[in-house]
C-alpha cells in the first residue's frame, strides 16, 4: 500500500496512534468499558503498523504492535504470571490479505510451490482470553490474559464455569501431560446476554453494552459469587506451557482437548489450500446471525507444530497464524459542530462533533477531520449528513458527504490559534496547519509538558495529564524543569483536593528517580519535530551525550562534514538534520535546555546487547540458504542481538554464505570480512539457547 505522507506527519500519527491505542487497550482489557468498536480498534492497529511498514526508522518503543492486551493494575484478584506468554494475532481484512499470509509462511519455510501448507480455521469469538493450568490433569490455575506476561489470578471465578473441568477426563491416562495449560475464551451466550440484561435493567443495576463486556465483567469479579450467578460459558483454542505436547498436528491437538472434556469450535476444520480457507470463512460468515456466541472474524493457524515452530514469533503475534476479520459497517449521522484541537507541534487538527449514532453496538460521537485539505475535500459543513466508514486507514473517518450539494455556506478553516490567538499557517510543501506561537501558546506548551512525562520519554508515574493542567493552570510548570523544581512546592501540592502527605511524597520521589533519565529518553521528551524516539536512540548511539549532539546539530547548520556526520546516521534524514538546527537555534530553545540540563544529569548513552556471540554485529547473508528461508534467518540474527543487513560494506562484521554466493562473497573477501557456512551459523544459534 501506498502511504502518502510525509515523514513528519507520520512520527505525528504515529504518536497519536500509540496513545490512542494504549487507551483503548486499557479500557477494553482492563476496565472492561471499551468507547469503540472492535472494527475501529482494528483500524487503527493497522494503520499503525502500515505507517510502520513504510518508515521503520520511526518505531516508537511504545508502539502497539510489541504490545499485547493491557498491563494489570492493582487487583484484589492477584496476579499470575504466563509461564508460555499469551500472543495475540495479527489481522487480514481481504481475501488477497489471506493469499499473502499462506505465500509468507511459504516463503518463510522454503517450501517450493508443490508443497501443501495445511491450515485450521475455525471461528474467532469475540470473549476474554483465559488460561487454564492443568497439572496431573486437574485444574490448578486460572487467569487472564492481561498482558501477555502477567494476568489477573480468576481461579475461584472459573470454577463456576460448566464448560471449565475440574479435572480432565483421562487424567492419569498417558495421553494427559503431566502439566498443560489450555488457552481460549471466556465468553457469554447472546441470549444468555439478552436475559441478564433483562434482569439487570429490572433491578437498577448495571446494563452491559455487549456480550464480551458482560463476560469480562462477570469473569473479573472480586467475588465468586457474582460470577456463579452469571450465565459463562468457555471455548478452547490452543495451549500455553506443557511438560509434552502429545499430537504433531494444531487439529489433532485441538480434537485431543475436546476428548478431555473442554469445548472447541465445532466449526474448526483443516484447509489445504488459501482458496478453502476463504471458502469456510464465507460458510461462517453466513451463518454469523445465527451462531450462539458473537465471533468477529475467522482464524487461521499453520497446521503442523514443527513448521509453528520454525516460523515462530514477530513481536507480539505468531508468523503460523493470522484472524481474518469481518468487514465493519457504516453508519450516516449528522455533522453538529467542527473543533479545532491544538497539539504539541502546534497542528491544528479539527474534529467532528456527530449526533450519536449506534453502529455495531458501539456509541460513535466524534471523528477526526484530519486537516484542512480534508474538509475541503469532502465539503463539509456544520449541518451536513455524512457517512462514517468503520474499517479503514483511520476509525472512525468520514468516506462520504451525503448533503454537501445543499446551498449553504462553506466551513472557513481558521487562520489563527484558538488558544492564544497567533497566526496559523501551513509550512510551504505540508498539509497541515500549524500555529506559529510556539511556547507562548498554552495549548502547544501543555503538549509538550505532557509528551515529555509519557511513557515513552520520562516515564514520570504519578504526573498525568490532569495534573499537568492543574500544575500549569496554578503557574507551577512551564517548562520541564519546572517539574524537577515541584519539590519545593510540597507545601502547597499537599491540601490541595486529591493530593495527602503519602501522594504527594510518591509524585516527588518519581521525579527524583528520574534525575539521571536515559538521553535517549530525553531528546525524545523535548519534542523536537521529525526527531521520534527511534531516532533519538540513533542519535545518542553516535554521539554517546547531549552536549556533543547538540554541538553537532549546531555545526550542521554551516553545513560540510558536521552535516554529513549527521546524515551517515541511518534513519537521519536531512529533514532531521535541518529540524535539529533549527532547535538549537532558537535562543529560547537552548534556554529551557540549559535550564533542564541544570536540573537533571543524563548519563553517556550505552547500549545494550544480549548475551550472543553475534549481539550489536551487522551480518549479511547470500547464496541459497538449504534449511531455512532468508526471512528465517534474519530473524534469527534480530533475535540474537544482531542487524541484518541487505549489502556487504566496510560496516560489514561477519558474512553468511550459502551455495552460489556470489559479488557479496567477493566484497567480503576484498574486505576482510569473516566469512562461515549455514552450519556454522546454525551452531552460533545453538549456542545462543
Amino acid at each position: 500500500m501506498m502511504i502518502e505522507i510525509t515523514e513528519a506527519e507520520a512520527a505525528n500519527e504515529l504518536m497519536r496512534l500509540a496513545r490512542q491505542i494504549a487507551k483503548h487497550n486499557r479500557l477494553y482489557h482492563a476496565e472492561d468499558s471499551p468507547e469503540i468498536s472492535d472494527a475501529e480498534y482494528d483500524a487503527l492497529v493497522r494503520r499503525n503498523a502500515e505507517l510502520e511498514a513504510a518508515f521503520p526508522h520511526l518505531i516508537r518503543p511504545d508502539s502497539p504492535s510489541a504490545q499485547v492486551g493491557h498491563e494489570v493494575a492493582a487487583s484484589p484478584l492477584g496476579k499470575v504470571t504466563h509461564e508460555v506468554r499469551m500472543m495475540s494475532l495479527d489481522n487480514a481484512f481481504t481475501d488477497e490479505e489471506v493469499e499473502e499470509f499462506v505465500a509468507r509462511v511459504r516463503r518463510f519455510l522454503a517450501l517450493p510451490e508443490s508443497a501443501e501448507v495445511v491450515m485450521t480455521a475455525e471461528d474467532k469469538i469475540d470473549g476474554l482470553s483465559c488460561s487454564l493450568r492443568y497439572e496431573n490433569g486437574r485444574l490448578v490455575r486460572a487467569a487472564t490474559r492481561g498482558d501477555g506476561q502477567v494476568g489477573e489470578d480468576v481461579t475461584a471465578n472459573v470454577a463456576h464455569i460448566a464448560d471449565i473441568p475440574q479435572e480432565l477426563k483421562g487424567a492419569g491416562l498417558f495421553d494427559v501431560p503431566a502439566v498443560f495449560e489450555i488457552r481460549g475464551e471466556v465468553y457469554m451466550a447472546k441470549a444468555d446476554f439478552l436475559a441478564l440484561n433483562t434482569r439487570q435493567a429490572e433491578a437498577g443495576d448495571k446494563v452491559f453494552a455487549n456480550p464480551r463486556n458482560a463476560a469480562a465483567g462477570s469473569l473479573r469479579q472480586k467475588d465468586a459469587s457474582v460470577t456463579a450467578a452469571r450465565p459463562l460459558r468457555f471455548l478452547a483454542h490452543g495451549w500455553g506451557a506443557t511438560s509434552e505436547v502429545p499430537a504433531p498436528t494444531q487439529f489433532e491437538m485441538m480434537r485431543k482437548i475436546a476428548q478431555w472434556g473442554v469445548p472447541v469450535s465445532p466449526l474448526l476444520v483443516r484447509c489445504s489450500s488459501a482458496a478453502e480457507m476463504v471458502a469456510h470463512y464465507r460458510t461462517i460468515g453466513q451463518q454469523r446471525a445465527d451462531l450462539p456466541y458473537d465471533i468477529d472474524g475467522v482464524v487461521y493457524k499453520v497446521d503442523r507444530l514443527d513448521w509453528q515452530e520454525r516460523l515462530g514469533f514477530v513481536a507480539k503475534a505468531p508468523r503460523w497464524g493470522i484472524a481474518h476479520k469481518f468487514p465493519a459497517e457504516k453508519a450516516e449521522t449528522t455533522l453538529e459542530a467542527i473543533d479545532i484541537q491544538v497539539g504539541r507541534t502546534g497542528k491544528l487538527t479539527p474534529v467532528g462533533r456527530l449526533k450519536p449514532v449506534l453502529v455495531g453496538g458501539v456509541t460513535v460521537t466524534n471523528v477526526t477531520l484530519h486537516n484542512r485539505d480534508e474538509i475541503g475535500r469532502l465539503g463539509l459543513r456544520v449541518g451536513d449528513r455524512i457517512v462514517l466508514q468503520r474499517a479503514g486507514d483511520v476509525i472512525p473517518q468520514v468516506v462520504e458527504n451525503l448533503t454537501r450539494d445543499e446551498p449553504r455556506e462553506s466551513y472557513h478553516f481558521p487562520d489563527h490559534c484558538p488558544e492564544c490567538q497567533s497566526e496559523a499557517v501551513a509550512e510551504e510543501g505540508e498539509v497541515d496547519v500549524r500555529c506559529t506561537g510556539g511556547l507562548i501558546c498554552p495549548a502547544q506548551r501543555v503538549e509538550r509538558l505532557k509528551h515529555f512525562v509519557s511513557r515513552a520519554a520520562l516515564d514520570i508515574e504519578g504526573l498525568g495529564e490532569k495534573t499537568i493542567i492543574e500544575f500549569f493552570q496554578l503557574g507551577w510548570l512551564e517548562s520541564p524543569a519546572d517539574i524537577f523544581r515541584l519539590r519545593k512546592r510540597r507545601s502547597d501540592i499537599v491540601g490541595r483536593e486529591g493530593w495527602k502527605d503519602k501522594s504527594v511524597d510518591n509524585l516527588l520521589a518519581a521525579i527524583e528517580a528520574k534525575r539521571q533519565p536515559d538521553a535517549a529518553r530525553l531528546l525524545f521528551g523535548l519534542g523536537i519535530r521529525h526527531v521520534g524516539a527511534v531516532t533519538a536512540r540513533d542519535l545518542m548511539k553516535r554521539f554517546v551525550t547531549l552536549p556533543h549532539l547538540r554541538d553537532a546539530a549546531i555545526a550542521a547548520r554551516e553545513g560540510g562534514d558536521a552535516t554529513a556526520d549527521l546524515l551517515s546516521i541511518e534513519g537521519v534524514g536531512p529533514v532531521v538534520v535541518e529540524a535539529l538546527g533549527d532547535f538549537f537555534h532558537e535562543p529560547h530553545n537552548i534556554a529551557v535546555w540549559e535550564d533542564l540540563l541544570s536540573e537533571v544529569t543524563p548519563p553517556p548513552y550505552v547500549v545494550e546487547t544480549k548475551d550472543s556471540a553475534v549481539a550489536g554485529k551487522t551480518i549479511v547473508f547470500t547464496g541459497k540458504l538449504e534449511t531455512m528461508s532468508r526471512d528465517e534467518a534474519k530473524a534469527q540474527a534480530e533475535a540474537l542481538g544482531a542487524r541484518a543487513a541487505g549489502s556487504v560494506s566496510a560496516k560489514t562484521d561477519l558474512v553468511v554464505a550459502g551455495p552460489g554466493a556470489g559479488s557479496k562473497l567477493k566484497q567480503a573477501a576484498a574486505l576482510g570480512i569473516d566469512v562461515i557456512d549455514e552450519a556454522a551459523w546454525a551452531e552460533i544459534v545453538r549456542s545462543a539457547g
